[in-house]
C-alpha cells in the first residue's frame, strides 16, 4: 500500500467510525421519551454508513471492520426500541395509551391508567376496566433484534421467519383487538427493518 492509498484508507476508516459511533450515540439518546428527532438522526446516519460501505472506496484499515461490525450489532439491538416507539407514535398518533408494564391499554381512552383485571372477550377486564396487553414488548423487542442480527450474520436469513413465527404464536391470544393487531404488525416490521439495517453494517464491514 503506497502513501496515497494509506491516506485514503485512513480517511475512509475515520469517517466510517465517526458515523457509526454517532449513530449509536443517537440511538442511546433516543431511548429517552420524546426524542423522535434523534431517532431520525440515527436512522440517517445508519443509511449514510451503509452507503459509505457500499461505495467503492479505499479499503478499511485492519481492525476497523471488526469495530464497525460491533457497532452495527449494537445499533441493531439498542436503536430498534426508540425507532419502534417513534414509528408507533406516528402511526397511532397517541390514540392508544401505554400501560405500566410495556404494553398498551385496550378499552381505554388516551391518558387512562393501567389495570390488572382478567380479560373478557371484549378486550377489557371483567370489572369493565381497561386491560393491558402486549406486556413486555420492549424486552421481547431486544431479544427479537438480537436473534435477527445473529441470523443474518450467521448467513441464515431464514431465521427471520422463525423469529416472526415464534413471536406470532406467543402473541396470538392477544391479537383479538384492532389496536393490538396494528401495534403488533407495525412494531414487528419496524423492529425487523432496523435490526436488518444494523446487521447490514456489520456484514458490509467484515
Amino acid at each position: 500500500m503506497n502513501q496515497n492509498e494509506l491516506y485514503g484508507a485512513i480517511t475512509v476508516s475515520s469517517i466510517a467510525l465517526l458515523i457509526g459511533v454517532a449513530a449509536l450515540v443517537c440511538a442511546i439518546i433516543a431511548s429517552r421519551p420524546g426524542r423522535h428527532l434523534v431517532v431520525i438522526a440515527s436512522a440517517v446516519l445508519v443509511v449514510a454508513e451503509i452507503v459509505l460501505l457500499l461505495v467503492p472506496l479505499p479499503p478499511l484499515l485492519d481492525g476497523v471492520g471488526f469495530v464497525l461490525a460491533l457497532l452495527g450489532v449494537a445499533i441493531a439491538v439498542v436503536g430498534g426500541g426508540p425507532a419502534v416507539v417513534a414509528v408507533l407514535d406516528l402511526a397511532t398518533r397517541g390514540s392508544v395509551p401505554d400501560g405500566d408494564h410495556g404494553g398498551i391499554m385496550v378499552g381505554a381512552k388516551a391518558g387512562a391508567g393501567a389495570s390488572e383485571s382478567p380479560a373478557d372477550a371484549s378486550g377489557t377486564g371483567r370489572d369493565g376496566k381497561p386491560l393491558e396487553v402486549l406486556r413486555g414488548g420492549a424486552t421481547i423487542g431486544y431479544l427479537e433484534r438480537v436473534a435477527v442480527a445473529a441470523s443474518l450474520l450467521a448467513g441464515y436469513p431464514e431465521g427471520l421467519a422463525v423469529v416472526v413465527a415464534i413471536k406470532g404464536v406467543g402473541r396470538f391470544t392477544e391479537l383479538s383487538e384492532p389496536e393490538t393487531r396494528e401495534r403488533f404488525i407495525i412494531g414487528t416490521f419496524a423492529s425487523l427493518v432496523w435490526a436488518s439495517a444494523g446487521a447490514a453494517i456489520a456484514l458490509l464491514a467484515r
